[in-house]
């Protein structure tokens, strides 16, 4: 049963394994559920990786991913949303619940946060006709504020569900609990989001101390200070149930490990800890 709660990021054996290594190893664990990054769907070619995720019957919880909106000149931006229009046609290809989208940050050597902002929106209001053809759901992912600068200028769930609410229901949430655990506003916000039924993913790992490295230092569950248990309860009683993707991005520590004791450990600690 835990197995099948369990969607593997494939960021967390991405230093072990490649796209269809890793479904190999998901299935000796009996994890049916994944989420694939776009280059490593570039890889091994979309074909072939929509061919794996049909022949084996996977939910895809998330294609990783979009975004990356703001830009200096206007030719930047469109560049940006012909990217996107893109990534959509991928992630329809394998049937994946959502595109997830990091969305970008300043750009050049702007200060200008709520100008950044508004590029986002403008850029996901122009890839939504597309993506609404396409049947692909946009799933904003708003990360911790030590990047906003260059990664992702959207840094709390409500800042999301703003832009979802100018921009309609196709447009929802990715809640990572590495970037928004601290938020002390985080209980209301996933209930808001559970109200507009707009929680697309559920991203899970932990935050360390102390945290070597704040993009290449995430922690497996439970080793970390991430209350999970409690976060998973608000995000069901807001009304999501998808599995729990485990995304983990650890240079020191758990892209040396195998990847089938990588997955055996994600498996105990979903059953324990989350």
């Amino acid at each position: 049963m835990t197995a099948r709660k369990i969607s593997l990021n494939l960021a967390t054996t991405r230093q072990q394994w490649g796209f269809a290594e890793a479904v190999d190893g998901c299935l000796r664990a009996g994890i049916t559920a994944i989420s694939p990054w776009r280059d490593q769907i570039a890889a091994i070619g979309l074909d072939e990786a929509a061919r794996i995720v049909k022949a084996n019957g996977l939910q895809v919880t998330g294609v990783c991913r979009g975004g990356m909106f703001p830009a200096e000149t206007a030719e930047g931006r469109q560049k940006q949303i012909e990217d996107n229009l893109r990534a959509i046609d991928e992630a329809s290809a394998l049937n994946a619940d959502c595109l997830v989208l990091v969305v970008g940050g300043l750009p050049g050597a702007s200060k200008d946060l709520p100008a950044a902002r508004q590029m986002v929106t403008d850029g996901i209001a122009a890839m939504l006709p597309h993506a609404k053809a396409s049947g692909v759901k946009i799933a904003i992912e708003p990360l911790h504020p030590m990047y906003a600068a260059d990664r992702a200028c959207v840094n709390t769930v409500d800042q999301a569900l703003d832009i979802c609410e100018t921009l309609g229901e196709t447009v929802g949430v990715a809640i990572d609990v590495y970037h928004v655990w601290w938020d002390p506003n985080l209980a209301q916000a996933i209930a808001r989001a559970g109200r507009m039924k707009r929680i697309f993913a559920h991203h899970i790992c932990d935050w360390l101390v102390p945290t070597k490295d704040m993009l290449l230092d995430r922690g497996m569950m439970g080793d970390g200070v991430i209350d999970l248990k409690a976060i998973r309860k608000m995000i069901e009683d807001a009304g999501f149930f998808g599995p729990q993707e485990v995304e983990i991005f650890s240079e020191d520590n758990w892209w040396k490990r195998p990847g089938d004791e990588v997955l055996a450990v994600i498996k105990e600690r979903v059953a324990t800890v989350c």
